[in-house]
């Protein structure tokens, strides 16, 4: 029972949270996306107390102090190459569709590409701007010269299509 409490207490912290998102978002007239919740999340730190007086356990959410270690990306190099998009499906990969050759599981930011080493950081400053992407899979060995984003759908797969970009290695 303790852990169904904690569990529940945990779910609605986090829709107070995704609330007040998703309102901050509305109220600057900013887009919101998964990318912006996603990160919103990521900066949240959850705690928990419990009342010696009762079993009752309560939730708190905070924002994460800001790391000022935080060092700014530099560009090393540029490439001008093909992007293509992927989604988890056993006819785009192999039979183990949501896990990338790194051994890593699938999730938004992550490239496939078999020039670069994985762990490479790559930004596409045309289309996403300052987000960036790890080099986390690879493609069949014919598309050496290649980049292709991984995408939750195949329906956004394809919406994404094949484009020839610039792509930036960052460090």
């Amino acid at each position: 029972m303790y852990t169904l409490q904690k569990i529940s207490g945990i779910l609605i912290a986090l829709v107070i949270v995704n609330t007040g998102i998703v309102a901050q978002a509305h109220a600057s007239d900013s887009a919101w996306s998964l990318d912006s919740f996603y990160q919103a999340i990521n900066n949240i730190s959850l705690s928990n107390t419990t009342n010696s007086d009762s079993s009752q356990t309560s939730v708190t959410a905070q924002n994460k102090p800001s790391d000022s270690k935080t060092k700014t990306k530099t560009v090393t190099k540029t490439y001008s190459v093909i992007a293509t998009a992927y989604s988890s499906s056993v006819d785009e990969t192999d039979s183990t569709p949501f896990i990338t050759a790194k051994g890593t599981y699938v999730r938004d930011g992550i490239i496939a590409a078999n020039f670069l080493p994985f762990g490479t950081a790559v930004k596409i400053p045309a289309i996403y701007g300052n987000k960036i992407f790890v080099v986390e899979d690879r493609m069949n060995q014919r598309f050496s010269d290649r980049i292709d984003l991984w995408f939750p759908s195949k329906q956004a797969a394809r919406q994404f299509g094949k484009k020839q970009v610039i792509i930036e290695i960052v460090s």
